[in-house]
C-alpha cells in the first residue's frame, strides 16, 4: 500500500563538481509548457481517491506504530538507553510526519481528488494537526508557484540583493555564524515565517499567517484564514488538554519533538529546491512564468525520498504541474527530461553537504557586470 503505480526514475549519470554548479540556462527556453505536458503520459494527470487515501493510511500506520512502540516499550528500557530511543523516535517519527505534511501541500494545490472540497477537508486536518494554518499556507503557496523565481513577487526564500544585505551579515559569513544561522533557520525558520513573513516577500506593511486581513491575502480569502485559525486552535485546546491529563513533558516527547523535526525538512527542503548556485532568478524585466518555473532543482535525499513521497526528487515537475498527483511525479519528471535538456537541473549532492555549501555560496544575488541581462541575477558570496 502506499506505493503501487510508481515508476522509478533511472537515476541521473553522476555529474562532476563543476557540472552541477555550472549555470542553467536563462534564456527564454525553446519550448512551451504545452510541448512539455505533451511529452508525459496524460493518466499522469489522473487523481484517485483511493490511490491518494492509501499513502494517508500508510503514513498513519506508521507513525501509529512508531507512538505505540514509544509509549508501551521506552519505559522499560535502562536509563541510559532512553537517551538514543527517544532521539531515534523523534527523527523517525519527525519524517514520517513530514510525509502526511506533503499529503496535505497536495490537497492545497487540488493534486489529492478531483474534488475540491474533499482535498481542503483532508488537507485542513492533517495541516492543522501539524500545527499549519492550511488555508493561509495554501494561498500564500500559490502566490509562490505562480511567481517562483521573481525577486518582486515571490513568497518565499527570496534572495536578497547585495546592497539590501543586514549589517551583519559579513559577522555570520564564517563557519561558526553559517551553524548559527542553520540552528536558528532550521528551528525557527517556519514558525517566524507564519507569524512574521521572514524570509517572506516584502509588503508595506506587516505580514502574518494568522492574520485575516493580511496584505497577503484577497477579501473572498479572509474567512478560510480564519477557518485555519481555529483548526489550529482546535488542535493546541487537545494538545492542552493532553498535557493536563499526561503531562507537558509527555506531550513534548510525543509530539514536541517530531513537530521540530517536520518544521526542520520542510524548511530544509524548500530552501535546497530554490536555493543553489547554478540557478537563476529575474526582475520584471526578465521573469516570466516558464522560467520561473524552471529556476528549481531535484535533489536527491536517499530513501528519504520515498519517506517524503517524492517531493524532494521531482520538484521540477511539480512546479511546472502542481496539481499532478506526487505518485506519477516520477514517471512525469522522466518523461520530460528530454524536453527540458540542459534547463532540467538536478543536484545529487548529499543533502546535509549541500546545505552547509549553499548557506556558503548563495549569501545574496547580483546581476553580472558584464552582462546584457541586467534582469538575470545571480547567487553570489563575496563580501
Amino acid at each position: 500500500m502506499g506505493a503501487g503505480g510508481r515508476m522509478s526514475v533511472p537515476p541521473s549519470p553522476k555529474k562532476s563538481e563543476a557540472d552541477v554548479l555550472k549555470r542553467v540556462p536563462h534564456s527564454k527556453p525553446p519550448f512551451t509548457v504545452g510541448q512539455i505536458k505533451k511529452a508525459i503520459p496524460p493518466h499522469c494527470f489522473q487523481r484517485s481517491v483511493l490511490h491518494s487515501f492509501s499513502y494517508v493510511v500508510y503514513d498513519l500506520t506508521i507513525a501509529s506504530i512508531f507512538y505505540f512502540i514509544a509509549t508501551n516499550y521506552f519505559h522499560l528500557l535502562p536509563t541510559y538507553l532512553t537517551y538514543v530511543a527517544w532521539p531515534l523516535y523523534w527523527a523517525a517519527q519527525g519524517c514520517v510526519l513530514t510525509g502526511v505534511w506533503v499529503i496535505a501541500h497536495e490537497c492545497g494545490h487540488h493534486a489529492f481528488s478531483d474534488y475540491q472540497w474533499l482535498d481542503d477537508t483532508v488537507g485542513l486536518i492533517l495541516h492543522s494537526s501539524l500545527l499549519v494554518p492550511y488555508f493561509s499556507w495554501k494561498y500564500s503557496h500559490r502566490r509562490h508557484h505562480s511567481n517562483t523565481g521573481s525577486l518582486e513577487r515571490d513568497e518565499v526564500f527570496v534572495p536578497k540583493k547585495k546592497s539590501s544585505l543586514s549589517w551583519f551579515s559579513k559577522c555570520l559569513n564564517n563557519p561558526l555564524g553559517r551553524v548559527l544561522t542553520l540552528t536558528v533557520t532550521l528551528t525557527l525558520g517556519w514558525p517566524l515565517y507564519l507569524a512574521f513573513n521572514v524570509s517572506g516577500r516584502p509588503y508595506d506593511r506587516f505580514a502574518c499567517h494568522f492574520d485575516p486581513h493580511a496584505p497577503i491575502y484577497s477579501d473572498r480569502e479572509r474567512l478560510q484564514i480564519l477557518v485555519s485559525d481555529v483548526g489550529i486552535l482546535a488542535v493546541i485546546y487537545g494538545l492542552v488538554c493532553i498535557a493536563l491529563a499526561k503531562g507537558v513533558v509527555w506531550v513534548l516527547a510525543i509530539y514536541g519533538g517530531p513537530l521540530l523535526v517536520v518544521n526542520a525538512f520542510l524548511v530544509l527542503i524548500t530552501f535546497l529546491q530554490h536555493t543553489h548556485p547554478s540557478l537563476p532568478h529575474y526582475d520584471s524585466s526578465e521573469w516570466d512564468w516558464l522560467r520561473g518555473a524552471l529556476a528549481t532543482v531535484d535533489r536527491d535525499y536517499g530513501f528519504l525520498n520515498k519517506v517524503f513521497h517524492n517531493i524532494t526528487d521531482t520538484h521540477v515537475a511539480h512546479h511546472l504541474f502542481s496539481t499532478m498527483p506526487h505518485y506519477h511525479a516520477m514517471e512525469a519528471t522522466k518523461a520530460i527530461k528530454p524536453i527540458l535538456g540542459s534547463y532540467y537541473q538536478f543536484d545529487g549532492t548529499p543533502f546535509i553537504q549541500a546545505m552547509w555549501r549553499e548557506a556558503k555560496e548563495c549569501i545574496y544575488v547580483e546581476a553580472d557586470e558584464d552582462s546584457q541581462s541586467q534582469g538575470v541575477f545571480w547567487y553570489k558570496n563575496k563580501l
